[in-house]
């Protein structure tokens, strides 16, 4: 069997998508293909969002926010959205999630770190769904 492919979207690329990305390329330990994408993807990672990753000893600061492309979603197994909307295509087949975060853009690392913290027990869980025992 082939490794599944999960793809994180939300507007900006630069926040809880990049660190839903980063953690579970760590926790995933190359078992998953891990993409990361943005409907309107911002000119650099948030820098809180880098710090409270840091925190962690996983470095997301050389990732670049990237355009969403009906490709990266062809091609994933998983979709999971964090407050894209309706700007993510559909395609039947996939499995997709929509996973309600606040947003880190604008805040501190204080404020990030939840954030943070619940992106990690989601990524946690959906390790053990793709990648059972």
């Amino acid at each position: 069997m082939s490794k599944p492919t999960v793809l994180f979207v939300c507007v900006h690329n630069a926040g809880r998508s990049q660190m839903a990305a980063g953690y579970l390329r760590h926790l995933g330990k190359d078992r998953i293909e891990v993409l990361s994408a943005g409907s309107a993807p911002a000119a650099s990672i948030n820098p809180a969002a880098v710090a409270a990753m840091a925190e962690e000893g996983i470095d997301i600061a050389a990732e670049q926010p990237k355009l969403l492309t009906t490709d990266a979603v062809k091609e994933s197994d998983v979709v999971i959205t964090m407050g894209c909307g309706d700007t993510c295509p559909f395609y039947p087949g996939k499995r997709y999630e929509d996973w309600v975060l606040e947003d880190p853009a604008g805040q501190g690392i204080e404020a990030v770190r939840p954030i943070r913290d619940e992106i990690r027990a989601r990524v946690e869980k959906l390790i053990s769904e793709l990648t059972p025992s």
